[in-house]
């Protein structure tokens, strides 16, 4: 581990989640000015997204597929340039060997410099108990970039594939109660609320600049930032 990260020098990074949408209500200010910068962004989706309706007409396969479309405007809205779906199913997913072996291949095809997931703690002292889920994406990740996606040993399958070993310089985790670093998200507050409007499905009539502005805001007042978006940082030696 290292203790000074160099984010300036970063040309890559990818963010891993559960769902689609996970990625605009949590972190898209961040997203957005990566992008702004010439970073190239990868997103990765663990789920199918197939579950997060309660509209009893709709199917799963077509809720699914609602959500890819969804998540492809936003990302183009962002900047995002690849969004990759893993295709588990939604609401039941688990840190399994397999979606370990799955993020450590598009870690290893992508070599990202950063990435940001998911926490695989869950807290009870927010105001709400967290997503299954989102708890194992974030396991899943954790264990792909240390020590699954350096180790050539580690799932020789994909080196045979062609699948080079890579190491991540860091780790950025959505964490507000651990935090220890607060990027400031201003200037793309707008363009992170378009892109959560695109998720229509899951947004419906809300304002999604107010909506972000309040939440940006209340992470940021610790810090006497105006809007911020906030993360626990790991540091790896490369």
């Amino acid at each position: 581990m290292t203790d000074k990260p160099d984010r300036t020098s970063y040309q890559r990074g990818m963010v891993v989640i559960a769902h689609a949408d996970d990625a605009e209500y949590g972190f898209s200010g961040t997203v957005a000015s990566w992008c702004q910068q010439g970073m190239q962004m990868a997103y990765i989706i663990c789920t199918d997204s197939s579950k997060g309706s309660s509209d009893p007409g709709i199917s799963m396969k077509e809720l699914s597929l609602i959500r890819r479309q969804e998540q492809e405007s936003a990302a183009k809205v962002l900047g995002v340039k690849e969004v990759r779906f893993l295709g588990y199913e939604d609401s039941i997913l688990v840190p399994s060997l397999d979606l370990r072996r799955d993020i450590t291949r598009e870690i290893r095809r992508f070599k990202p410099d950063v990435i940001i997931c998911q926490s695989p703690v869950r807290s009870l002292g927010n105001t709400h108990v967290g997503h299954p889920d989102h708890l194992a994406a974030g396991e899943a990740t954790l264990a792909a970039v240390f020590p699954t996606a350096r180790d050539h040993l580690s799932f020789p399958e994909l080196h045979r594939a062609g699948f080079e070993p890579h190491k991540v310089r860091e780790v950025l985790v959505a964490d507000t109660e651990h935090a220890d670093t607060w990027i400031d998200v201003g200037d793309n507050l707008k363009t992170a609320a378009a892109a959560l409007a695109e998720h229509k499905s899951q947004v419906d009539d809300r304002d999604t600049l107010e909506l972000l502005s309040q939440w940006r805001a209340r992470i940021g007042e610790p810090k006497g930032i105006d809007y911020a978006e906030a993360f626990r940082s790991f540091l790896f030696r490369v």
